[in-house]
């Protein structure tokens, strides 16, 4: 008896394999003939085994993915290296001196520029998220990213892109505080309030984007894991998955949309309510011209980076491409960066006469 159960031990243990790695991958419903000899088994017992394993590594083998870029043309990628990098220094170094002036200046420490500080520094770490990466892989032939990096690239580009969109509601109810408001403003927008406000926004933005990266990360991804864009997305990554994505693209349209849809009525209504306020109180033409001149540069901003958020994550699949895709995060992932400094401070005397006194000091 002893001697038979040893004989039947290596069978049963290959089975008992087989079952924990093939389950729900492969179905054997040809029931073994009794009679079948004991090596025919366990060869079958084998092949069916490496069959199931090779079925689970196509859906959990992606250790890494390849970002395609801009453009698949290699004519361009010289051209494109100079303007994207010509940029990115743009951007640092504007919003860098931005950062440097209203952190050192005396005079520049009210709400508006402590959340144009806040603004600078996002803008800052928004571009260096995205930008790098994709002049590494415009001269590199190696474009691959691990899975891990492509997950914490994911998580800090809507941690980064929520927290700003959050964060200019916020500057223009500061406007609309300061125009409409002039008696109340030190008590509504106290140095308290300011820093609470800052802090309720990042946490918003990093634990929403905490939750795409979660969500994203638990998906199984097919090979190959070629990703149609220059940075980690979440709808480049759905592309890639082999289950069920309804979920996630709820998730996505549900909560970034009312993010950005909310933010975006406040902004439009609070501007609307200012620029009604002006013109039933303002008799001075030239300022009533300053004000509004100064409204439409910040709402320009706004409508470049609102615009294409809503056209990639509320619209449907359908109404647009991955190669859409890619030029229209463009604009708020390089352009709106540059763009930020040379509105918000350009037409600012304060932040001019700082920058002017600052370089005067280092010449």
């Amino acid at each position: 008896m002893a001697g038979r159960i040893r004989r039947l031990f290596p069978v049963a243990r290959v089975l008992c394999l087989w079952s924990f790695s093939a389950a729900g991958a492969l179905s054997c419903r040809q029931p073994v003939p009794i009679t079948e000899p004991r090596g025919k088994c366990m060869e079958r017992a084998k092949a069916m085994m490496s069959a199931g394993r090779l079925s689970l590594s196509n859906q959990t083998s992606v250790t890494e993915f390849l970002l395609l870029g801009v453009t698949d043309s290699w004519e361009l990628n010289p051209l494109l290296f100079f303007v994207f990098l010509t940029i990115y220094l743009v951007s640092v170094v504007g919003n860098g001196a931005i950062l440097m002036v209203v952190i050192s200046g005396p005079r520049l420490h009210s709400p508006m520029y402590f959340f144009l500080g806040n603004l600078a520094c996002l803008d800052i770490c928004f571009s260096t998220m995205t930008v790098p990466k994709m002049l590494e892989n415009l001269l590199s032939t190696s474009k691959a990213i691990s899975f891990l990096g492509c997950i914490t690239l994911l998580h800090f580009f809507h941690f980064l892109g929520s927290t700003e969109a959050l964060l200019l509601a916020v500057m223009v109810f500061d406007c609309f505080v300061a125009i409409c408001k002039p008696l109340h403003y030190p008590v509504i927008m106290s140095h308290q309030v300011c820093i609470l406000m800052a802090i309720a926004i990042w946490t918003i933005g990093f634990f929403h984007a905490l939750l795409h990266s979660v969500m994203t990360s638990r998906l199984n991804f097919c090979g190959p894991g070629h990703i149609h864009h220059f940075f980690c997305d979440a709808k480049p990554l759905l592309e890639l998955t082999c289950g069920n994505t309804e979920v996630n693209l709820w998730q996505l349209n549900s909560v970034t949309g009312t993010i950005t849809i909310s933010t975006f009525l406040q902004i439009f209504l609070s501007y609307f309510y200012v620029i009604t306020y002006l013109f039933l109180k303002t008799h001075s033409c030239s300022m009533l011209h300053k004000a509004l001149s100064t409204c439409a540069s910040h709402f320009m901003v706004v409508i470049l980076l609102y615009t294409p958020v809503l056209f990639i994550y509320i619209c449907p699949p359908s109404a647009s491409s991955l190669d859409q895709d890619r030029i229209i995060a463009i604009m708020y992932s390089a352009v709106t960066p540059v763009l930020n400094p040379l509105i918000y401070t350009l037409r600012n005397k304060d932040v001019r006469g700082a920058l002017s006194r600052k370089f005067r000091r280092w010449v």
